[in-house]
């Protein structure tokens, strides 16, 4: 696979992955608690996707590298709030364990990409 191809796979899986946040955050409940963790992993859920095709359309190496380290840094947050909701008791381990997976290896993918960077 050359790198067009692998950056048209990971465009799509984060794609694919913003979808999932945006289903998950609606079982949340709305309460005032509720509504603060649904708007804050809404917005990490789904900007890691909307960074990572910035960073492809990068303008320099330091801006798609720049652009990566969010990618990495939303990934992060995003784990943290499932690990908030399930802490919280407000969804059970199975109901973000596959979105928990899927968030961890992104985090790998984009911190492997950032070190080689």
């Amino acid at each position: 696979m050359d790198n067009k191809e692998f950056a048209a796979k990971l465009e799509e899986r984060t794609r694919k992955f913003a979808v999932r946040i945006i289903r998950l955050s609606s079982k949340l409940p709305n309460s005032p608690e509720g509504r603060v963790i649904r708007d804050q992993i809404t917005k990490s859920g789904t900007s890691i996707g909307a960074n990572y095709r910035e960073a492809n359309r990068a303008r320099s190496k330091a801006d798609f590298k720049n652009k990566l380290r969010i990618c990495e840094s939303e990934a992060s947050e995003t784990q943290y709030w499932l690990e908030v909701i399930v802490a919280a008791e407000i969804l059970t381990l199975d109901e973000v364990k596959a979105g928990y997976e899927e968030c961890s290896e992104l985090l790998a993918i984009f911190t492997s990409i950032t070190s080689k960077l």
